[in-house]
């Protein structure tokens, strides 16, 4: 919404404040800026002439006309000009050499066309005034010569322009807009809309509501002798421009000036198109209108219409008909006004595409009281400036509406805000707005009910009241706030005006016990710990397609091609809610991989979505007019999928990076496995790694994660045949692992091991085994032989070669030893370390190398 400050003036007594302290306070207030334009504040030497003389020059391409201009000075002007659409003797705005137009634009004087030209005659857009360029503006004749164009025209002005959320439909009007500057500055307002209507009873056009859910109020005025080369006035025009709306013609930008000034929306028919009696309804099966558009729409039964005998004429509130539009020879104007339904409106205009300005200010909700108010203005200068008839009478057809009553305490606005309101403040914040406010304890309120004589009440009061007493009061809002509903519609609206810059900035205390929980804290560690490892958190769509469990390679029965299907889904290649986390993090590393980005190393955490076995096969769609039974929250829940929460990693290129220092490591199946390890590390938990074959892993270099007996993930290099699929880069490595089982498998809370203040005793041990030995069952084999002593056992080398044997391998071990309440012999450790060999024999076949 665009608003001119002048035109704020009219109805507001503002003091000496700029465009900008204006929308300050009204950001204040809640409405949001959107810009400030400034017009006419760089003009200047800008006046009246008259012409005098004129002079076709000849030997052109285009007419050249030399002029003689009186401007007020000893002697007139002569000016060169193109346009040809002025006389001898009309006066027009002239810029004088040293003059500036709007946009810093500078004119002098100069020799063009052959002829001395001294300054400029102008257009209404060199002005400033619009978007029209096809002449000269032409002033009304007797504008006195010499007058400062910019003070007569009034082309200094600021626009304020506003952005208008869907619940204050009443600051889409310089009547709305007004009223909250008024409250802001503390300053009188005058309504636009507080006009003597006169009281007549006999009907004007004859008219019908025949849909009272479609329309509650129906007004229509009549012209007569209307002239349609009447011109806007100038000052309309400028507003209308200054506004955002283009002028067209006198009739059309009265009605658009009155539904900017009053936010009421109205519409022109010819009269001499209407046939019979004007009906508002719903659309009938089959119906079609041809619009002001020129596209015929099929409506629909859902519609709302202005109809008469001949069918549709007009799509109410959105769009008229091409059918009954007044013309350049339209001499009798029926005007119709109207209050209709906001939702209806607003479902007409979405079905057709078809968003108008009279469309947002009734879908947004307008003032019920106004048809009959912006009707009479209309007429009435439909006669001052078109020079029309106005015809006694009007047709005002309505529907009872009782007015909406919302009963609360006087407290309530305290309570929401957490800042003391007296009563006094309430009320009159609420009667600044408009509202009636009166004294009352209904009992309604107690009963957390709704009154059926129109008393709107919230089901939470009762509750409230404990805390903020019984002294109730009920509000009546005003008619053009039909967006005031709810008890705490009324508490905003006392925040809002109180400020919400004086609302404290206090932060809630923290309830004992609460925090994050174990499950929260594991996954922030997770994430830590990955990306100090080198890899970057990537967030992908939960979103995949039939087709990636073929490029995965999954068997037929594999449970991961069991997937939840979308209703709607964002895309029809991707329909199905994903079982692994492994296509989102893939397709992400093609992505980087195709933009140059070859050393990658990604990490995703998410839920997975796994049906369950025997879940029905939709959840069912349940009402809102009450809370769900138990049954019904147990069919919903038995209707959802499994979600656990996964942890995944892709690597591919170099891991350990190249560079002066040295070549690099590129990336392995060894690094995925270790990246299962660091997760594993932030939970406590000691991962057992043995040797699988599982899709989409290479069948020779896949390992099983498990803790205990539990399946908790996969790591390990992917299969060449998901490379290629995909488009991956060779030897892409990847992990995926079970966050949830990892989290109902951890310890208590850690809880920190004595330390010895006794030295560490060290030995080192080689032992030969056959090379298809997972080394994990080597070194569980040797913690469990070496018993209590053992801090820490670490494998520092991996050998195979001749030494060893063919079919063998060699794994040495650095083994620490250290006891709590002495320091280590000799004897001891040899005797742990032996003990460690020995078991290792017995699981798995070691011997000791070199014995």
């Amino acid at each position: 919404m665009k608003v001119p400050l002048s035109w704020l003036r009219e109805y507001v007594d503002l003091p000496a404040a700029t465009a900008h302290e204006v929308a300050d306070r009204l950001t204040m207030a809640g409405l949001k800026l959107e810009a400030i334009t400034s017009y006419g504040h760089d003009v200047k030497n800008v006046v009246v002439g008259e012409v005098l003389e004129i002079e076709e020059l000849s030997g052109f391409k285009k007419p050249i006309r030399h002029c003689k201009v009186e401007v007020g000075e000893a002697t007139p002007r002569e000016i060169v000009c193109g346009a040809t659409n002025f006389v001898v003797g009309d006066r027009v705005p002239v810029v004088l050499p040293g003059g500036v137009l709007p946009g810093g634009f500078e004119v002098g004087a100069r020799k063009t066309y052959g002829r001395m030209s001294e300054g400029m005659i102008c257009s209404e857009r060199e002005l400033g005034l619009g978007d029209d360029h096809n002449g000269i503006m032409v002033l009304p004749a007797g504008t006195p010569i010499g007058t400062d164009v910019v003070e007569l025209l009034g082309l200094r002005d600021d626009v304020i322009e506003l952005e208008i959320t869907p619940d204050i439909g009443y600051a889409l009007s310089v009547r709305g807009v007004a009223r909250e500057v008024a409250t802001a500055f503390g300053v009188a307002f005058r309504d636009p809309a507080d006009v003597e209507v006169p009281a007549e009873t006999e009907p004007s056009w004859p008219a019908s509501i025949g849909d009272p859910t479609a329309c509650d109020r129906f007004v229509l005025r009549e012209v007569r002798g209307f002239d349609p080369a009447a011109q806007s006035p100038l000052w309309m025009r400028v507003r209308l421009s200054r506004a955002g709306m283009r002028p067209v013609s006198l009739a059309v930008d009265i009605t658009n000036y009155l539904m900017l000034e009053l936010g009421q929306p109205l519409h022109a028919f010819d009269r001499s198109k209407l046939t019979g009696e004007i009906v508002v309804r719903r659309a009938r099966e089959g119906e079609r209108l041809e619009t002001l558009d020129h596209v015929v729409r099929e409506l629909d039964p859902d519609d709302i219409l202005i109809t008469d005998q001949s069918g549709p004429i007009s799509m109410a509130g959105t769009m008229g008909g091409l059918e009954t539009e007044i013309s350049d020879g339209s001499t009798d104007i029926v005007i119709e006004a109207a209050h209709f339904s906001a939702t209806g409106i607003s479902r007409e205009s979405r079905r057709h595409g078809l968003v108008s300005e009279a469309s947002k200010r009734f879908e947004r909700g307008v003032d019920r009281e106004l048809p009959l108010v912006a009707s009479w203005r209309a007429v009435r200068m439909l006669a001052e400036l078109g020079g029309a008839t106005v015809q006694p009478g009007v047709t005002h057809a309505e529907v009872d509406v009782t007015p909406a009553r919302i009963a609360i305490p006087a407290g309530h606005p305290s309570a929401v805000a957490g800042v003391p309101y007296s009563k006094e403040v309430v009320v009159g914040r609420l009667e600044q707005v408009g509202c009636l406010v009166a004294d009352g304890d209904d009992p309604a309120v107690r009963q957390g009910g709704v009154d059926p004589t129109g008393v709107v009440t919230g089901g939470e009061l009762a509750a409230r009241l404990a805390v903020t007493g019984p002294d109730m009061i009920t509000v009546t809002p005003p008619s053009w706030r039909p967006d005031l509903t709810d008890p705490n519609d009324l508490a905003e609206e006392v925040i809002r005006l109180e400020g919400y810059d004086r609302l404290p900035s206090v932060l809630p205390g923290a309830p004992a016990g609460a925090g994050l929980t174990e499950g929260q804290r594991l996954r922030r560690r997770v994430g830590r710990a990955l990306a100090e490892g080198g890899y970057v958190e990537v967030l992908s769509y939960p979103f995949i397609g039939a087709d990636d469990f073929d490029r995965l390679q999954l068997p037929a029965d594999d449970a991961r091609r069991r997937a939840m299907r979308l209703a709607n889904p964002l895309s029809e290649d991707e329909p199905l809610m994903r079982t692994t986390l492994l296509p989102g993090l893939l397709k992400t590393l093609v992505r980087n991989a195709g933009r140059g980005f070859g050393d990658v190393a990604l990490f995703e955490t998410g839920a997975v979505y796994r049906p369950r076995e025997n879940a029905p096969a939709a959840a069912p769609v349940l009402g809102v007019a009450r809370r769900p039974t138990e049954e019904e929250l147990a069919s919903i829940e038995a209707a959802l999928p499994d979600q656990p929460l996964r942890v995944a990693v892709v690597l591919a290129g170099e891991f350990e990076r190249s560079g002066w220092w040295g070549s690099g490591r590129q990336a392995s199946w060894a690094d995925a496995v270790q990246a299962a390890r660091l997760v594993a590390a932030e939970s406590r938990i000691e991962l057992s790694i043995s040797a699988d074959q599982h899709e989409p892993w290479h069948p020779g270099r896949c390992a099983a994660l498990y803790v205990g007996d539990t399946l908790v993930g996969h790591a390990g290099e992917l299969h060449p045949r998901v490379i290629e699929a995909y488009g991956l880069p060779p030897r892409t490595a990847a992990m995926e692992l079970e966050l949830s089982r990892l989290e109902s498998g951890m310890p208590g809370p850690a809880q920190a091991p004595p330390v010895s203040p006794y030295p560490v005793a060290t030995q080192d041990v080689a032992l030969i085994v056959p090379d298809f030995t997972p080394v994990a069952d080597v070194e569980a084999a040797l913690r469990d032989g070496a018993g209590e002593l053992l801090e820490s056992v670490r494998l520092f080398d991996v050998y195979a070669g001749e030494q060893v044997g063919e079919g063998n391998k060699s794994l040495a071990y650095t083994m620490r030893f250290r006891a709590a309440d002495r320091t280590l012999t000799v004897e001891e450790t040899t005797a742990a370390r032996d003990a460690a060999v020995a078991m290792a024999a017995d699981r798995v076949g070691a011997q000791l190398r070199g014995a």
